[in-house]
């Protein structure tokens, strides 16, 4: 059975370019949509496997599809794919449920087999940039950390802050509360003196802990 794919991205000829590299009998593309409004009534209708998804759409962002796609429990699996390469991005997509995050710059075959992968459960590709923002999500105290007053929940909070996440997002990426997530934050900023998340955020890149 084809891999049934759904190309989302505002540019006609990106579009297009997806499609005849998908041609073939391993994948079938089902829908095309160029807005985020679009795209989140394509996935309800047509419930694809795989949604590749640029992050710049004209009225909603990738990265707010992505959050109400999660919301809603979809099932289906998402490929980001970006000229947008920089960490907040990887982070945020991450957060809010991609399967994985590729530059438009990758050749044919990198995009190919995310899509792959991401359709059969197998995750991101070993050399995607998610791999090693998650790594330095999730890592709690080492050795080198020993100075740090933070315990290790408030340690990854300070680095998903860093990375320029939200609280919401930090919320779904660390399967915590809001609320939880504000009274860390609280404490971060207390126990660093530091006056606010900004401020934090620097003192975690001086630090080397993103």
């Amino acid at each position: 059975m084809s891999i049934r794919v759904v190309i989302a991205d505002d540019h006609p000829v990106v579009c297009e370019g997806l499609v005849r590299l998908l041609h073939g009998p391993e994948f079938e593309v089902i829908s095309k949509a160029h807005t985020g409004v679009g795209v989140l009534e394509t996935c309800q209708t047509l419930q694809p496997d795989v949604l590749v998804l640029d992050i710049r759409m004209p009225d909603k962002s990738g990265l707010a599809v992505l959050e109400e796609l999660k919301q809603t429990g979809s099932a289906v699996k998402v490929v980001v794919l970006s000229g947008l390469e920089n960490t907040t991005y990887v982070a945020r997509s991450l957060a809010l449920g991609a399967t994985d995050f590729v530059a438009k710059v990758a050749n044919g075959e990198v995009i190919v087999d995310s899509i792959r992968r991401a359709a059969s459960g197998e995750g991101p590709r070993p050399d995607s940039p998610i791999l090693g923002v998650k790594a330095s999500m999730s890592r709690k105290r080492d050795a080198a950390d020993d100075d740090i007053p933070l315990t290790n929940r408030e340690l990854q909070v300070l680095r998903h802050i860093a990375l320029g996440l939200s609280n919401r997002e930090i919320g779904q990426s660390l399967n915590i509360s809001i609320e939880t997530v504000k009274e860390h934050v609280q404490n971060i900023l207390r126990k660093l003196d530091t006056p606010d998340r900004t401020a934090a955020a620097v003192w975690a890149v001086k630090r080397g802990l993103v």
